[in-house]
This record gives structure tokens, C-alpha cells and sequence, in this order.
């Protein structure tokens, strides 16, 4: 089932932020494809006051670029947007790590295991999504465990750009490697040694770094034209 699918009534903003943000990080939305406020709207079984929201904050986050009374479309994928995303979250998560372990517990490394072993399995049977999910919720036992706000907002802002291209070359071959190294950082920090759970979280997301670096990591999905027609109004220029 696809990410832009009816929404609860709940928090409409932010569940239109969510839903969009996820159907570009899987590529449902494409690179380059242009959005606007009422289609997406329909689709999701919402005002458009919302998803006009939403577009919004994706335009800050770097996901959607808009040219004022001409077109609101994804972007393609940065390289050197990539890159430094990654740097500031390797450094929140590395800060998270160095801070959550004295916090973790036992039930903490608990979460730390189950989450690993649900993105092994994830990643034995192909799902993409749900390996990266799984992903998220073992580093985030850490971010939750360092009780830094900040960190946590830092994190959730620049981790959708990194997603989007692993989504793209997502491989069983390195995912199994990120497991063995998350079983490396589960160990250091069952021993209670932050130090060591800092410096394997920085190895983890520092392969991202060499990751934007492989310019075949960003290469345009096929079709992908190099700088398509302004479509008329991304969010149909009405008030």
C-alpha cells in the first residue's frame, strides 16, 4: 500500500507532513515530479490547508522546491545535500549515543536487540520500508535515552534527505553489514561503554557520507528529464 493513502483526523498537518515526506523518501513521489496542494489533497482525504502546511515545512526540509506562481515539485537528489545531512546526523547521533548509554537500562538494550532483529528480517525478505523503519527505531532507543530535544528535532529534520537515497540503493549484501555492525554497538552499550557505542554509531553514518559520494547513488531515475516544464501552479496559486 502506498504512503498517500486517507488520513486520520488527527493532527492533519502533521499527518499530511508524514505521509508526503515518506512517499518522496520511497520514491513514490519521484525526483522531479511535480505536486500540488489539491491532488494531493484528494488523495489523502484532506483540506488542502493542511497539505499547503506540509509542502511547506518539505520545502524548508529540502524534499519540495516551489517557484512562486509557476511549479511546486520534488527535488532531485543532492549529492552535496546528501553529504551534509549526513555529517549533522552522524554528529547527533554520535552525541546521543555518548550521553544515552549511561541512561539506557536493560530494557533499553532490549529495544536496541528487537529492533535489529526486525530489520534483519526486513532485510532478508526484501522490504525496503520496513528495514529502514526498523533502523530508525534502534538509533532512536538512543536519541530517546539522551533526553535532548534538540538532538532529537535535529535528527528527524535532515534524516529524510539520507533516507531517500538509501531507499534508492538499498542492497541485502550492505544491509546485512549494518546489522552486524548494529549488533556491535548493541554490545558496547549492554557493557555500558559509551565511548565505544559513540565511535560505532559514527561508523554507521559515516558510510552514508561515502554513500552521497557515489555518483551512481544519485543518478537520476530513468525518465528523469534534466529540468522538466514548470507544471502549472504546484499549489494551484489560489488562495
Amino acid at each position: 500500500m502506498g504512503a498517500l493513502r486517507p488520513v486520520g483526523r488527527t493532527l492533519l498537518r502533521d499527518t499530511a507532513y508524514a505521509a508526503i515526506r515518506d512517499a518522496i523518501v520511497c520514491g513514490e513521489l519521484p525526483p522531479g515530479e511535480p505536486v500540488r496542494d489539491a491532488d494531493l489533497a484528494g488523495r489523502l482525504g484532506l483540506s488542502r490547508a493542511p497539505v499547503r502546511d506540509a509542502l511547506a515545512r518539505l520545502a524548508e526540509e529540502g524534499l519540495v522546491e516551489t517557484k512562486p506562481q509557476s511549479y511546486t515539485r520534488v527535488t532531485r537528489l543532492d549529492p552535496r545535500a546528501v553529504r551534509e545531512a549526513a555529517v549533522v546526523v552522524r554528529a547527533m547521533h554520535e552525541l546521543a549515543a555518548r550521553t544515552g548509554v549511561p541512561r539506557l537500562g536493560p530494557d533499553g538494550v532490549t529495544a536496541l536487540r528487537e529492533a535489529n532483529d526486525r530489520f534483519v528480517r526486513a532485510t532478508r525478505t526484501g522490504e525496503v520500508g520496513e528495514a529502514l523503519r526498523a533502523d530508525d527505531d534502534l538509533h532512536d532507543v538512543l536519541v530517546r535515552a539522551c533526553g535532548n530535544r534538540a538532538v532529537a528535532a535535529t535528527i528527524a529534520r535532515f534524516t529524510p534527505l539520507l533516507r531517500r537515497l538509501e531507499w534508492r540503493r538499498f542492497a541485502e549484501a550492505g544491509a546485512l553489514e549494518s546489522a552486524a555492525r548494529h549488533e556491535r554497538l548493541i554490545d558496547a552499550c549492554a557493557a555500558g561503554d559509551a565511548d565505544e557505542a559513540a565511535r560505532i554509531t559514527a561508523t554507521i553514518w559515516h558510510s552514508l557520507e561515502d554513500l552521497a559520494d557515489d555518483p551512481d547513488g544519485a543518478a537520476p531515475v530513468p525518465g528523469e528529464q534534466a529540468d522538466p516544464a514548470p507544471a502549472g501552479g504546484g499549489q494551484d496559486d489560489v488562495p
